[in-house]
């Protein structure tokens, strides 16, 4: 069913179940003082706001509040020197990519030339690909990446401002630093214009692409909020094939990786995407990784993605108010859990379309312990765990990740959580 008729169905069930959800404003934004880009992380936030805090840009001094209109002036107001606060609004939509693929081409680089040189009847499936077109594709794809990809430094807020800004094609990067707010932004997946063929993936095949719409890597106290992750213009079904397989374009919608640390996700959207969330990234990260990835996920949608909503290796994660629609015959899982992950999913709420089983929510990649309580499908409780184990007995996931999450502000019933998520999360919405 489209949205507005779920939402309807949606409103009607909570109506009927005399549950009511909060008003617009009660509980659908943290709200700090007049101005959006001032906000703060409210104390008990999810992980984002143990010990300092997270505050981003949020006391910055007007000197270091810039308001860009294009992508080169976004990468300059970054780009300005000293960790000292700093607030970048954004004001309608950023193109990182509006002089087109071309651009970023080596001098030599043929497509045409390259399916040839590399098509399964003459190059095989048993070696990765190699030699001239193949050096001239990773030298376009390395000039795209200098292009698109942007460093988010210390202290810093990025918010949109109104109902309709937001960055196509970019790759925000939150690396290596503290302290980072993201607000109000809708994110189109960046489009990578020189996908890898590998012949060695799988048995026919497959396209490899890069760029993740918004990268936190080796940080803490990020706040991720009231943003809305899409792949716009360019869903998969608008994506060519080549050799018989999807001409992948994309990456990931949001990685939490390699030592990263306190992050709270909140109302936001992720919608119509395949491998859409990861936390952890590599099984034999435990170096950095153990110990870290301490992620809170409440009152996001994720509408009709595929996978990896999110998918945890390593790291305590609290999923908590989220809804999860399923109207996808691709559909693979939700909640992914990983090398020694120990994720708390609760009071969640799942709207399955007819025929997806209750026990696909779940994926086990790895033996590690889950704790599923309170979580409703369509309408009605369910336990996660037992349906995927009686589902998928050769697959048998353990119960008790071994911890009780306690940095929450509020938690709504499930049966409030469709409503209240679907009116309020994402871009352009209380924020």
């Amino acid at each position: 069913m489209n949205r507005r008729t779920r939402l309807g169905v949606v409103a009607a069930t909570a109506l009927a179940l005399t549950v009511t959800a909060p008003a617009a404003g009660a509980h659908a934004a943290p709200r700090h003082g007049a101005d959006p880009a001032r906000a703060t992380l409210p104390a008990g936030d999810g992980w984002a706001s143990e010990g300092t805090g997270t505050t981003g840009g949020a006391a910055a001094a007007a000197s270091r509040v810039f308001t860009v209109t294009t992508w080169e002036e976004f990468r300059e107001a970054l780009a300005v020197p000293g960790t000292e606060p700093r607030i970048v609004k954004v004001v309608g939509t950023l193109n990182a990519t509006a002089a087109g693929c071309a651009a970023f081409e080596a001098p030599g680089y043929d497509f045409d030339r390259y399916l040839a040189d590399y098509d399964p009847a003459v190059w095989g499936y048993e070696n990765v690909v190699s030699g001239p077109q193949e050096d001239l594709r990773a030298a376009s794809a390395t000039a795209q990446g200098k292009a698109i990809k942007v460093k988010v430094p210390a202290n810093t807020t990025v918010v949109g401002v109104g109902r309709h800004a937001g960055i196509t094609g970019g790759s925000l990067q939150v690396q290596g630093v503290d302290n980072v707010v993201v607000r109000n932004l809708t994110l189109e997946s960046p489009l990578d214009c020189f996908p890898q063929w590998d012949p060695t993936d799988g048995a026919t095949g497959a396209w490899n692409s890069e760029y993740d719409s918004l990268v936190v890597y080796g940080s803490t106290h990020v706040w991720i909020d009231h943003n809305t992750f899409t792949d716009g213009a360019h869903p998969d079904s608008s994506l060519p094939s080549y050799y018989g397989e999807v001409y992948q374009q994309h990456d990931g919608e949001l990685d939490v990786v390699r030592g990263a640390d306190l992050v709270t996700v909140s109302w936001n959207v992720f919608t119509d995407h395949d491998k859409t969330l990861m936390i952890g990234n590599s099984d034999s990260a435990g170096a950095t990784d153990r110990g870290k990835l301490r992620v809170t996920l409440h009152h996001n949608l994720f509408e009709n993605v595929v996978e990896r909503a999110p998918r945890v290796r390593f790291g305590q994660v609290d999923a908590y108010n989220n809804h999860f629609v399923v109207g996808s015959s691709a559909y693979a899982y939700s909640l992914g859990v990983g090398q020694e992950s120990q994720l708390h999913a609760e009071k969640n709420a799942f709207t399955l379309a007819e025929g997806v089983p209750a026990g696909k929510i779940l994926k086990k990649w790895k033996d590690a312990p889950v704790t599923t309580v309170g979580n409703y499908v369509n309408g009605r409780p369910v336990d996660l765990l037992a349906v995927h184990n009686t589902q998928f007995p050769e697959e048998l996931l353990r119960a008790d990740a071994g911890w009780t999450p306690v940095l929450r502000t509020r938690v709504d019933h499930p049966r409030a959580v469709p409503a209240l998520v679907d009116h309020h999360a994402g871009a352009g919405r209380s924020c």
